[in-house]
């Protein structure tokens, strides 16, 4: 209990408010050795876990960031083409046997690392985050299971390479597909969900300390009454910060009835889509604020 504490308050100073949940969630990886695969809606904070695990540890972050269609060379490996074909042409003249030209081309020297494989080689353990890996396909997700449980990767013309230090692994997923068993087996699991209210006032006094008192307290009860409507994108944890920073670049010092020109003016620091926008109408900022 002492330990999660202790990690606690580490990622407060961070700058990350982190549940208990969460915080135990960490600790057991970081003991365990063990991948953790933080799920929930996109703008709850999922990413933010892993940077500030990277600031806490004092360590690297490196990022993978998932997309439809990535494949393992764009994260795991590449071969620089160009250096080996002008070693190729270098070589011609060599008297050396084929096998030993190979062994040359199809060297270290020559291997671009891209960032599965820049983890594993680190002096150091890094942060490893794995960014919405639900964007990427099942046949990805299968690339991944060799380095998620054994920390290790093949490359069919070196080798299988073991890691040098074993990283911690973040793996996010906002839950747009279900991933495979596999992967869930392999990975502790943590969910996130749309903080509480006292957790994102925390949030908002942390990281906005000039909105600190009423106004961080009117925001954040304004933001928990958008996310309670009918939205297609529920403002996150960055909208409400971004909207709080908007509101005092513009000076705005309360949010009540008196300023519904000024909310309706930063929406769109909160509201990301044309049919959420149109749910805002003056009457229901109107209401919206005389509740805070």
């Amino acid at each position: 209990m002492t330990d999660v504490a202790a990690l606690q308050q580490q990622l407060s100073a961070a700058g990350y408010i982190a549940e208990r949940s969460l915080t135990a969630a960490l600790l057991l990886m970081i003991e365990l050795g063990r991948p953790l695969l933080v799920e929930g809606d996109a703008g709850v904070g999922k990413t933010e876990v892993a940077k500030a695990l990277a600031t806490v540890r004092r360590t690297r972050l490196i990022r993978l960031q998932c997309y439809e269609g990535l494949d393992a060379h764009a994260a795991m490996y590449e071969w620089n083409y160009q250096r080996q074909l002008l070693a190729i042409k270098l070589l011609e003249h060599d008297e050396r046997s084929v096998g030993a030209k190979e062994q040359d081309i199809f060297s270290e020297r020559y291997l671009l690392k891209r960032p599965l494989l820049e983890a594993i080689t680190c002096e150091r353990p890094p942060v490893l985050l794995i960014d919405e890996v639900d964007r990427a396909d099942e046949a990805f997700e299968a690339y991944l299971l060799e380095l998620l449980s054994d920390f290790q990767m093949s490359i069919p013309e070196l080798g299988t390479i073991k890691a040098t230090s074993v990283p911690l692994v973040v793996v996010t997923s906002n839950a747009t597909r279900e991933l495979s068993d596999a992967l869930r087996r392999r990975c502790l699991y943590q969910y996130v969900d749309y903080p509480s209210f006292e957790k994102e006032l925390a949030i908002v006094e942390l990281r906005a300390p000039e909105a600190a008192g009423e106004l961080a307290r009117q925001v954040v009860q304004f933001v928990q009454s958008a996310r309670r409507m009918d939205l297609r994108k529920k403002p996150g944890v960055a909208e409400t910060l971004d909207w709080t920073a908007a509101l005092l670049r513009l000076g705005v010092a309360s949010v009540g009835e008196g300023e519904v020109e000024r909310i309706l003016e930063t929406l769109s620091t909160l509201v990301k889509t044309r049919e959420d926008r149109t749910a805002f109408t003056r009457e229901v900022v109107a209401r919206m604020a005389a509740a805070c």
